[in-house]
């Protein structure tokens, strides 16, 4: 059998994505060999070594580092696909079930949405804006774009960030996730409307709808002016929430929990609220809304404890 080292092949995996301009997963892939390099003293090592014994050993070190499951999850992925890769390519022997015993699911044990009278007053107070408020500019502008995500049904912050103005035509936007490449229609509303054209890029030869980015769509350096975004969104959201009555965690991924979970709400159907997200399947979905669906369940049995009780005897 052909030789190759599970770093290496990483390493060879992570130029290829950076060469194919998938900055993001290249990313993804290059924190989880650096995370398996520290675990294992900075030693590669052949595909027939890895074995479910260092696979659970790795997975114990990264939750003793504080890592989230989520984190245990995608790291473990990673290193799925390059021995999938590696079995294909002959560097390694396929072994039935070989991370089975590890943590490879999402989990969505935490509550991440706003309540339904948060995201309501977020939206009436960012249609007062910027006439009606006391928050600094930058924070405005802050809640006037989490509240545009939400009127967007929850539009990821890096789809957001890459819209172009001919995206859209009318009171219409027409955008590709560039996570899973699904093309999502939207109808804008007047809120919708009015909103964007109050964060609008002004710049006239910028193609971007939005003004987060100035670099080529598909360099690295556009890549970088996004993850810059990303950061100071999430830190201005921090600092926002200090002026909200809530005690939500708002990050970027916040809008798009809230935006699954009214719908829920609502009693949508998960098939609807997938295609409305653009979620690559139903499952996807699931995991939003999984937490609430444990909830809803906790109340019918308490529902039917109540109902039986009403029919016992009293001595």
């Amino acid at each position: 059998m052909k030789q190759k080292l599970l770093l290496d092949m990483l390493s060879t995996t992570i130029k290829e994505l950076r060469a194919n301009g998938q900055w993001g997963t290249a990313h993804v892939y290059r924190s989880a060999r650096n995370s398996f390099s520290t675990f294992n003293n900075n030693r590669d090592i052949p595909f027939n070594k890895l074995d479910p014994t260092l696979l659970k050993c790795f997975e114990i070190y990264l939750r003793q580092r504080k890592c989230s499951w989520n984190t245990v999850s995608t790291y473990m992925k990673v290193l799925r696909a390059v021995y999938n890769r590696a079995v294909d390519e002959g560097y390694a022997l396929y072994i039935p079930r070989l991370f089975k015993h590890v943590h490879t699911s999402v989990c969505a044990d935490q509550r991440r949405a706003l309540e339904a009278t948060d995201i309501g007053n977020l939206l009436q107070e960012a249609e007062q804006m910027p006439t009606h408020t006391a928050l600094p500019l930058e924070l405005q502008r802050t809640k006037i774009i989490f509240a545009l995500m939400f009127l967007l049904r929850g539009i990821p912050f890096v789809d957001l960030v890459y819209l172009r103005k001919t995206d859209i035509q009318g009171n219409v936007l027409k955008y590709r996730r560039r996570k899973t490449g699904r093309s999502l229609t939207v109808r804008l509303t007047p809120e919708a409307m009015r909103l964007i054209r109050i964060v609008a890029n002004t710049e006239v030869q910028s193609p971007y709808l939005l003004p987060f980015l100035s670099s080529p769509e598909g360099t690295e350096a556009a890549y970088h002016e996004y993850q810059s975004a990303l950061r100071l969104f999430n830190h201005r959201l921090s600092l926002l929430n200090r002026y909200m009555k809530s005690n939500a965690h708002l990050s970027s991924y916040t809008i798009r929990h809230t935006w699954a979970t009214m719908a829920y709400y609502c009693e949508i159907h998960p098939g609807i609220i997938s295609e409305a997200m653009g979620h690559s399947s139903i499952k996807v979905t699931e995991t939003y809304l999984k937490p609430f669906q444990n909830q809803k369940i906790d109340h019918a049995n308490q529902e039917v404890i109540s109902f039986v009780k009403g029919y016992a005897s009293i001595f």
